[in-house]
C-alpha cells in the first residue's frame, strides 16, 4: 500500500487535484498534516472531481512522526551535495527499481511554498528528487504527485521480493536506539557520530529485511 501524505496544505484546489491524481494511479489514503485549508471545501471537492471519497476518508494528524508507515519517502526540489547525507536525493523511476509492492509506504509531500523543513527529512527513510530545469526547479505539489504516482504504478502488483519480510517502523526504530548506544562509547566527535548515524539510517531505509535489521541489531549489542 503507497499513501500520500501533505504538509501543511494551504490551497484547498491543490488538495482536490492530489485526490483526482491519487484515484487515477489506485492510490486511496491520504494523510494531511497540520491542514492549513479545509479539504472538504466546495474549492477541493470540485477540483476532485469523482475522487471526493478520498476527501472525506483524509486523516489528520499533528506532526509527521505520527504517521503510522514503516517507510516514509520525502519529496524536494533542493538538492543535497555530498555532504549533505540527509537530502541525498534518487531519483523516481531509481524508486520503482527498490520500492516493494504491497508495503506501508507513504510519499511525502512538503508546502506549497517552501517544501519540506530539514528537521522532516531526517524524519523520512529517503528522499526522492523529480530532475527539472534549473531555472525553474519547483513544480505544482499536484503534478510532481502525478509524476512520482505514475512511476510507482509502472511496478507490477507482485516482484521477485514479494515474499521478504521487510524491517517495520518499530524495528527500525530499536535498531537506531542500539546505535546510539554503541555511538556512545565512541571516542569520538559528537560531528562523526551525526554522520555515522545518518549513514546508519540510510542504510536501513532502503526496504531492509527484517533478518538483516536483527542481525546489525545483535551485532551493535555485543560491542563492547
Amino acid at each position: 500500500m503507497t499513501a500520500v501524505i501533505l504538509i501543511e496544505p494551504t490551497v484547498p484546489g491543490n488538495i482536490g487535484a492530489i485526490a483526482r491524481v491519487m484515484q487515477n494511479f489506485e492510490c486511496t489514503e491520504l494523510t494531511l498534516i497540520n491542514p492549513k485549508c479545509n479539504h472538504l471545501s466546495k474549492e477541493a471537492q470540485d477540483r476532485a472531481k469523482h475522487a471526493k471519497e478520498i476527501l472525506k476518508q483524509a486523516k489528520t494528524i499533528k506532526k509527521l512522526e505520527e504517521a503510522p508507515y514503516d517507510y516514509l519517502i520525502a519529496t524536494t526540489s533542493q538538492l543535497g551535495k555530498d555532504y549533505n547525507i540527509t537530502r541525498l536525493p534518487i531519483l523516481p523511476k531509481q524508486l520503482t527499481q527498490i520500492i516493494p509492492n504491497n508495503k506501508n509506504i507513504a510519499i511525502v509531500f512538503g508546502r506549497e511554498g517552501e517544501g519540506m523543513h530539514n528537521n522532516e527529512i531526517e524524519t523520512c527513510d529517503m528522499v526522492c528528487t523529480i530532475p527539472t530545469s534549473k531555472k525553474k526547479p519547483t513544480m505544482n505539489i499536484s503534478h510532481a504527485t502525478a509524476i512520482i504516482l505514475y512511476e510507482l504504478f509502472q511496478t507490477t502488483k507482485e516482484n521477485v521480493t514479494s515474499h521478504i519480510t521487510l524491517a517495520t517502523k518499530e524495528d527500525k526504530k530499536r535498531l537506531m536506539q542500539e546505535l546510539d548506544k554503541a555511538l556512545s562509547r565512541m571516542k569520538t566527535s559528537q560531528e562523526r557520530k551525526t554522520i555515522y548515524k545518518k549513514i546508519w539510517k540510510r542504510m536501513a531505509a532502503r526496504f531492509i529485511p527484517r533478518r538483516e535489521v536483527m542481525a546489525l541489531y545483535g551485532f551493535l549489542k555485543k560491542i563492547k
